[in-house]
């Protein structure tokens, strides 16, 4: 009988223990209790993740649309040029709407110049369609560098705050708070971090990219220097 009670007081006990629940970290709850200064920083990395999500699109379609060339445009262009049919080089020229055509219909309209003059004239085209092309593209390079220091500099201030409760209160704030200030602060650093690395991808995939159109532009160029070097 007496362990029939023992064994009942037991399960009684059982079943009066708390249950610890197990507390759930979501990224909307780091992004909302950051306090105003984290807020603050966190809205600012999400407008500099816009931009560089913006400027990446549209400078990508922007550059695909400068790659494509026709295969056969340089032949047309010889052609054109051999017949001494100038006009129609020119109108082919602005059919295309490249900058490689840009760059053929500029030194087709020298024609008759010393080569010299017919190249350079190329050359200065070349670096106008090359600052066409980098446009704004820079701008992903600051905040590929910046994105990180303003989200370091959100912990710096979450950091700051959490010591100064700490000071304020002689030592006896609650370690729960100071953890939740802490960890929360160093979400700054985290979007930061992830803004940074989201801009410096795309400013190096945009880089490759011009760098193949401005290598095609150059092949261009050489083959119409060519072209005028033919003997008639």
């Amino acid at each position: 009988m007496l362990n029939f009670f023992i064994q009942e007081g037991a399960e009684v006990a059982q079943d009066l223990e708390p249950i610890s629940e197990e507390k759930t970290l979501s990224i909307m709850d780091l992004l909302l209790n950051g306090g105003v200064a984290g807020q603050v920083i966190i809205l600012v990395l999400f407008v500099l993740l816009f931009v560089a999500v913006y400027i990446y699109f549209e400078r990508l379609f922007a550059i695909k649309a400068a790659s494509k060339m026709d295969s056969n445009f340089m032949h047309q262009i010889r052609d054109h040029v051999a017949k001494g049919n100038i006009q129609a080089a020119k109108v082919l020229c602005a059919q295309n709407n490249t900058p490689v055509s840009h760059l053929t219909e500029k030194g087709i309209s020298r024609i008759g110049s010393p080569l010299e003059d017919i190249n350079t004239a190329i050359e200065n085209a070349g670096r106008l369609e090359v600052y066409r092309l980098e446009k704004n593209v820079s701008v992903l390079a600051t905040i590929a560098g910046a994105a990180p220091m303003i989200g370091f500099l959100g912990t710096v201030i979450g950091m700051v705050l959490a010591f100064h409760q700490l000071a304020t209160s002689s030592g006896q704030a609650e370690m729960g708070s100071l953890a939740e200030g802490i960890y929360t602060a160093m979400t700054t650093t985290v979007a930061g971090l992830i803004v940074g690395i989201i801009a410096y991808m795309g400013y190096n995939h945009l880089v490759v990219k011009t760098d193949k159109v401005v290598h095609q532009m150059e092949a261009t160029a050489v083959d119409f220097l060519d072209i005028l070097n033919e003997p008639a």
